[in-house]
């Protein structure tokens, strides 16, 4: 007769739970997380206006201190030569005031008024009904023609909605003078202080990354204004001379487009081209389409790279490419600082990758070069 075996009077073990794989550190950190980029979203969203304003500062001081940095070379002290520069800005600008401004201003109100008209007559122009035909844009414009009285009398009427205007603009040039000049004189002191407080290995590159971004955005700001120049003093010159109205207007908007590369231009220079060919006839239009396409080509070869020789080199597709972007996100002012953001990018992420070349050992090696395969296979050191 076989017996039970013995009951054991212990209680059987039970099995303790798993510890949970998320610790409450990775959640505090992943909701901090969210919240930074959160409130980021958030300040900047509703300090755009602010934003825009102290980047345009800094675009203007970082292009002026190049100035006083070349005064600064011939033995005249810092503070001397940033009053010199502001001062040789500020009689530009009086000058500009008392000699091109008022002219313009006047005939760009007339061709604000004129603007039914000449809509008309490119209607009824053979060119227009040419490119009619194929994308269909009488209708559209007819529906803008409608409107276009209404808009002018809805921008006359509310004089207080003017002068705030008026006033609101006046309040964003001060207030842009004024960061510029605070910029030029505390803003080198601050970088210093920043990297002063950086890592002493770190110190030296940082000073590097800084130097060179501020060779190159300052070098394109300076030569951009430059082609800027150049752009509104040509076209002035050639549409005075073929007889077109509103000359001075058109060739100051014609200068300041291009400060938005490719783009800027092609717009402007279609646009000028339709008002010469209703205010001045076909000759006129086809005189204007062939000086907008010579002078694109020669500001293409040959004026932009003589001015930005020494300057920051960005592919084309990625100026296109951030323009489309920044535009979307700030408007004409994003197209206007899309090329030097996309500089800046560019340069930290060639530091970047350079940083990480070095750490593995690696040497930088042309695609099309024979020995990059073997440099992917085979690591070079870098040569100290």
């Amino acid at each position: 007769m076989t017996h039970p075996p013995p009951v054991d009077p212990r209680p059987s073990p039970r099995l303790s739970p798993r510890p949970s794989q998320v610790s409450l550190k990775t959640v505090f950190t992943v909701t901090l997380g969210a919240f930074a980029i959160w409130a980021t979203v958030s300040f900047v969203g509703r300090t755009m206006l602010a934003l825009t304003l102290a980047i345009a500062s800094l675009m203007i001081a970082v292009a002026l201190d190049h100035g006083v940095s070349l005064l600064k070379r011939r033995s005249l002290p810092r503070g001397p030569a940033i009053a010199v520069v502001l001062l040789a800005c500020g009689g530009v600008i009086v000058g500009l005031g008392f000699t091109v401004i008022p002219v313009a201003v006047s005939q760009g109100k007339a061709l604000f008024l004129r603007l039914p008209d000449i809509f008309l007559a490119v209607r009824s122009t053979r060119l227009f009904h040419g490119v009619d035909d194929r994308i269909h844009i009488a209708r559209q414009l007819a529906d803008f023609e409608r409107q276009l009285p209404k808009m002018l009398e809805g921008a006359a009427a509310p004089v207080l909605a003017v002068l705030g205007g008026v006033l609101s603009a006046v309040a964003a040039v001060a207030t842009v003078v004024i960061l510029t000049i605070f910029m030029l004189i505390f803003g080198g002191e601050l970088v210093h202080e920043f990297l002063r407080e950086t890592l002493p290995q770190r110190r030296s590159l940082y000073t590097a990354l800084m130097e060179k971004i501020y060779r190159s955005i300052g070098g394109y700001l300076l030569g951009l204004g430059l082609i800027c120049l150049v752009n509104a003093t040509l076209t002035t010159i050639f549409l005075a001379i073929a007889g077109v109205p509103f000359f001075l207007p058109m060739g100051i908007v014609s200068g300041l487009s291009s400060l938005i590369p490719y783009a800027g231009p092609v717009v402007l220079g279609t646009t000028v081209t339709l008002i010469a060919l209703a205010t001045g006839g076909t000759g006129t239009g086809i005189a204007c389409g062939i000086y907008f396409l010579a002078y694109g080509q020669f500001e293409g070869q040959v004026l932009s790279p003589i001015i930005f020789r020494r300057t920051v080199h960005v592919n084309p597709l990625v100026v296109v490419l951030a323009i489309l972007f920044f535009s979307e996100l700030g408007g004409i002012f994003g197209a206007v600082v899309a090329v030097p953001a996309a500089a800046t990018i560019q340069i930290v992420a060639r530091e970047i990758l350079r940083i990480r070349r070095d750490r593995l050992h690696l040497a930088a090696t042309p695609l099309n070069s024979p020995d990059a395969p073997a440099a992917e296979s085979e690591p070079e050191h870098h040569r100290s």
